[in-house]
C-alpha cells in the first residue's frame, strides 16, 4: 500500500488550518481508488488488509474535506474541526485507526488537533454545561495521546472536569432529573471516566460513573424491547404506523459506548456483569431487526417511518457486533454472518468522495437520511467498526484491554523548537538559528522542570498553638465561606466502594460497605479513624482528591484498619479466637445533620465456630462536641446462649512499633496512644463501655480486645472515639487519657 496518497491528504489540512507538524517524504501522488473498489462479500469474513485499506481511504477523504471547512470565531457550524461530540466521535474513531495503522498520519494529526485546542474541553459558561456529556466525549482523545506520552498536563483540564463531575454524578438522593438524560450521554461520558481510573488508578471516576449509568438505565431502559428510548419524552411517543419509537443511532450510541466502557473496566468490577448482561440484551434485539442488506433504519420498530438505511447507527453496530465477538461476548456462530452481512451493506454507502453517505443528520430522533449525508460521527462509527471487523479472523481476546505502550521519550519540548543547522544557509540564517538554539538550551538549562525533579511537598508553618501540620501534597478547595461552620454529617459515598463517612467539628471515621468487599477480599468489619483539623466536614473532598491518605490541610487519613479491629470494631470470642463479620450489608441514614450525624447498618449473619451463627445491628450516634460516636449494637443468633463480644482497637494502625494501651477495668475506660510520625503525629483512640459488662480486657496478636457479656437480641450501648495529636483538641498522649477517662456516657439502650 503506498502510504503517500494518505499522507498528502493529512498534510494538506494541517497546513490550511495553521496546525504545525512534521512533514515526512512524500513520494508521487498514486491515484485514490474508486467506492466500487472497496464492495465486499456478505457472506465472508472480510480480509484485514482490504478493511484496513478501505479505512484509511475513509480517514484521509474525511481530513481533506476538513481542510474546506475553515475554524472559524466563533464557531458558525457543527460540520468543522471542533472540540464538541461530533468531532470527537470522529476523533475517538481515528485514534483507533491509528493503533493499527498509521498511513494516514493520524496520530500526528490527532496531537496537533488536541495542541489547538490546548487539551481543553467545552462547557466552562454555565455548571449544566461542565456536566454536559457531549462536552466529555473529547476527553477520550486526549486519555489516548497521554497513553503514549505519559505527560500529566495532557489530562489535567479533563481531569479537573471530571473532579468537578463527581459529586454530582452520584449526589444523594437521587435527584429528580439526571445528569446523563438522553441516551446518547451513554457513548460520550461513561467510557472516558472508566478510562480516566485505569489511568490513573483512582475508582472515584468508576464509581460516579456507575452510579449515574445506572441511574439512566431506570429511566431509560424499556425491557419489553431491549432498547433504550432517546429520552423520557419518547416512552409514549409513537411512529406513524402507532409504534413505539426507538431511535438507531441513539442505540448505537449506546452499544458502542457500552463496547468502550468494557474495554477498561476491571474484570472484577462488582457490576461489570450487570453491563455484559445489558450489552448482551441489546445487540439479541438489534440483531433482530437487521433488513436484508444488512444494515439499520433510523426507527428501528418502524422501518416506513421513515424508509431506507441510516448508516451511522448501523456502523456502530457493526463495531459492536464484532467487538463482542472478538472478545467473547458474543456468540461468534450466531453474530459473524449478520457482522459480515453489515460490513458488506456498509461499504456499499461509502460514496465517490470517499466519506459514509446516508448519516443522518445531527438531532434526537429517526429522520431521513440522504446519500450524499456525511457526518463526523459517521466517519468515526465507521473506523471503529472498521478496526473491530478487521480483527474477525483471529483468536479471541480478553478485555479489559492494555493501555497503548508508552512511546520512547523524544526531544524535551519547550517552547522553541529543535532545528537542524540549515543547510546552505547565509551567515544571516545560521546566526539566527545559534541564537535561538541558545535561547532553548537555556530554557532547558535554568528553567526548573517538575519531571526532573520532584517537587517538595509545601511545608506548613506552626499554628497558634505551636502545632506544626504536615506537609500539604495538593490543598483541598475549601467550601463556600456559609458553610465553614461546626456540622455533624453521615454520608454514605458509592464512589468509593461503599464506604459511610461520618463526622462532627472534632472527628471522622468510616465504615466498609458490599462494593469493598467483592473489590478487594476479605474486607471486614472494623472502624477506620480519620484526623481534622477543621470544623466543617472534609471526608468526601478528601476522598475526591484520590490521594486520601494525603494531607491536603483539612485532615488526613493515615490509620490503616486493614482486617483488624480499627477504632471500636466488634467481633464475637469463641475458641481461643475472634469471629468477625464481613462488611456493612445494609445502610439506613437517619440523619445527616447539623447537629447530629445518625444512621444505622447491618452486618448478614457470619460464623462462630462450627455451630452458631450470629448477625448484628448497630446504630452509630455523633453530635457535636464530642470525640465519641454512641454505639447501640442488637446482636442476634441462631442459638441463646449469652456471647462473649470483644470489642478492639488495632495494636498497630500508623506504625509497626508498639503504642501506649491504658485499661481502667474499673470505669470501663480504655485508651491508646500510636507511635508519633515526624510528619504526620499520632492517632489517640477510645473505648468507654459498662463497666458491669467487662467479662475480660485481653489481646490477640493485632488488637487489644474488652470482652463484654451480651445476650442475644438485647441491645447494649458502648462508645468508641478519637482524636488527632495535630487536631484542634488534643495534641498529647496526656491530654487524651484525661478526656476518655473523665467524658461522660449513657449506657442505657433506648426503649
Amino acid at each position: 500500500m503506498n502510504r503517500s496518497r494518505y499522507l498528502r491528504a493529512a498534510l494538506a489540512l494541517l497546513v490550511t488550518t495553521g496546525m504545525a507538524m512534521p512533514v515526512p517524504a512524500i513520494a508521487q501522488t498514486v491515484a485514490t481508488p474508486s467506492a466500487s473498489a472497496f464492495r465486499f462479500d456478505p457472506n465472508t469474513v472480510p480480509d484485514p488488509a482490504r478493511v484496513l485499506e478501505l479505512l484509511n481511504r475513509s480517514a484521509a477523504a474525511q481530513m481533506t474535506q476538513l481542510k474546506d471547512a475553515p475554524l472559524y470565531i466563533p464557531q458558525r457550524s457543527f460540520r468543522g474541526l471542533s472540540a464538541n461530540w461530533i468531532a470527537a466521535t470522529f476523533l475517538i474513531g481515528l485514534g483507533r485507526l491509528a493503533r493499527v495503522s498509521d498511513e494516514t498520519g493520524a496520530r500526528v494529526y490527532l496531537r496537533s488537533v488536541a495542541e489547538h485546542y490546548n487539551f481543553g474541553l467545552l462547557g466552562a459558561w454555565s455548571p449544566r454545561n461542565m456536566l454536559d456529556a457531549d462536552n466529555i466525549a473529547i476527553g477520550e482523545v486526549y486519555q489516548e495521546l497521554y497513553a503514549h506520552s505519559a505527560e500529566p498536563g495532557e489530562i489535567a483540564p479533563l481531569r479537573a472536569r471530571l473532579d468537578y463531575s463527581l459529586p454530582h454524578l452520584q449526589v444523594e438522593p437521587a435527584p429528580e432529573k439526571l445528569v446523563w438524560w438522553w441516551c446518547d450521554a451513554l457513548f460520550m461520558a461513561p467510557p472516558v471516566l472508566a478510562r480516566m481510573a485505569a489511568l490513573t488508578h483512582d475508582h472515584s471516576y468508576l464509581q460516579a460513573m456507575d452510579v449515574q449509568w445506572w441511574r439512566t438505565y431506570d429511566r431509560l431502559w424499556s425491557k419489553e424491547h431491549g432498547l433504550f428510548f432517546r429520552d423520557e419524552r419518547f416512552r409514549t411517543a409513537r411512529t406513524k404506523t402507532g409504534k413505539p419509537v426507538f431511535w438507531g443511532r441513539g442505540n448505537g450510541w449506546v452499544v458502542a459506548g457500552l463496547a468502550r466502557l468494557l474495554d477498561t473496566m476491571p474484570d472484577n468490577y462488582p457490576t461489570r456483569q450487570r453491563y455484559v448482561g445489558v450489552f448482551q440484551t441489546m445487540m439479541a434485539s438489534i440483531a433482530r431487526l437487521q433488513r436484508e442488506d444488512g444494515l439499520w433504519t433510523t426507527n428501528l420498530l418502524d422501518p416506513t417511518d421513515p424508509p431506507g438505511p441510516e448508516s451511522s447507527g448501523s456502523a456502530f453496530y457493526t463495531y459492536a457486533m464484532a467487538w463482542g465477538i472478538n472478545h467473547g461476548l458474543l456468540d461468534r456462530k450466531a453474530y459473524l454472518p449478520r457482522v459480515t452481512r453489515a460490513w458488506a451493506g456498509l461499504s456499499a454507502l461509502i460514496q465517490p468522495d470517499g466519506l459514509l453517505g446516508y448519516a443522518q443528520r445531527a438531532g434526537d430522533q429517526p429522520a431521513p437520511s440522504r446519500p450524499e449525508d456525511h457526518a463526523l460521527y459517521g466517519t468515526g462509527a465507521l473506523l471503529l467498526a472498521g478496526t473491530e471487523v478487521m480483527n474477525l479472523r483471529k483468536p479471541v481476546t480478553a478485555v479489559p484491554l492494555a493501555e497503548p505502550k508508552a512511546d520512547p521519550l523524544g526531544p524535551v519540548r519547550v517552547a522553541i523548537a529543535l532545528r537542524p543547522r540549515p543547510e546552505n544557509g547565509t551567515p544571516e540564517q545560521i546566526a539566527g538559528w545559534q541564537r535561538s538554539m541558545a535561547e532553548r538550551q537555556a530554557m532547558l538549562d535554568l528553567g526548573y522542570d517538575p519531571a526532573a525533579q520532584a517537587a517538595p511537598a509545601a511545608a506548613s508553618s506552626p499554628r497558634a498553638d505551636g502545632v506544626t501540620m504536615p506537609k500539604i501534597s495538593l490543598p483541598l478547595d475549601p467550601p463556600p465561606r456559609a458553610e465553614q461552620r461546626p456540622r455533624a454529617s453521615v454520608k454514605f459515598a458509592p464512589y468509593r466502594f461503599d464506604d459511610i463517612l461520618w463526622e462532627n467539628d472534632r472527628t471522622a471515621h468510616r465504615i466498609y460497605g458490599p462494593a469493598l468487599e467483592r473489590e478487594e477480599p476479605p474486607s471486614t468489619s472494623g472502624i477506620d479513624a480519620w484526623g481534622k483539623n477543621v470544623v466543617w466536614p472534609f471526608m468526601e473532598r478528601q476522598l475526591r482528591t484520590g490521594k486520601q491518605h494525603d494531607y491536603h490541610g483539612e485532615g488526613i487519613d493515615f490509620y490503616n484498619v486493614n482486617t483488624f479491629r480499627g477504632a471500636g470494631g466488634l467481633g464475637i470470642w469463641a475458641d481461643n479466637k475472634l469471629w468477625v463479620s464481613r462488611n456493612w450489608a445494609k445502610y439506613r441514614i437517619l440523619k445527616d445533620g447539623p447537629e447530629v450525624a445518625d444512621f444505622e447498618v447491618d452486618y448478614a449473619a457470619w460464623p462462630v465456630a462450627v455451630d452458631r451463627k450470629v448477625w448484628e445491628t448497630r446504630r452509630f450516634t455523633l453530635p457535636l462536641g464530642t470525640n465519641f460516636t454512641r454505639m447501640v449494637s442488637t446482636i442476634g443468633s441462631d442459638r441463646h446462649e449469652p456471647l462473649l463480644v470483644a470489642i478492639g482497637i488495632s495494636k498497630r494502625a500508623t506504625s509497626q512499633e508498639p503504642g501506649i494501651f491504658l485499661a481502667d477495668r474499673a470505669k470501663g475506660r480504655f485508651s491508646f496512644w500510636t507511635p508519633e510520625d515526624s510528619d504526620k503525629g499520632a492517632m489517640g483512640i477510645g473505648l468507654m463501655v459498662d463497666p458491669a459488662m467487662i467479662a475480660e480486657v485481653r489481646q490477640d496478636a493485632d488488637n487489644y480486645l474488652v470482652m463484654l457479656r451480651v445476650t442475644p437480641g438485647k441491645p447494649f450501648v458502648y462508645y468508641m472515639g478519637a482524636a488527632w495529636s495535630k487536631g484542634l483538641d488534643f495534641h498529647d498522649r496526656a491530654a487524651w487519657e484525661a478526656y476518655v477517662l473523665n467524658e461522660k456516657a449513657d449506657f442505657m439502650p433506648p426503649r
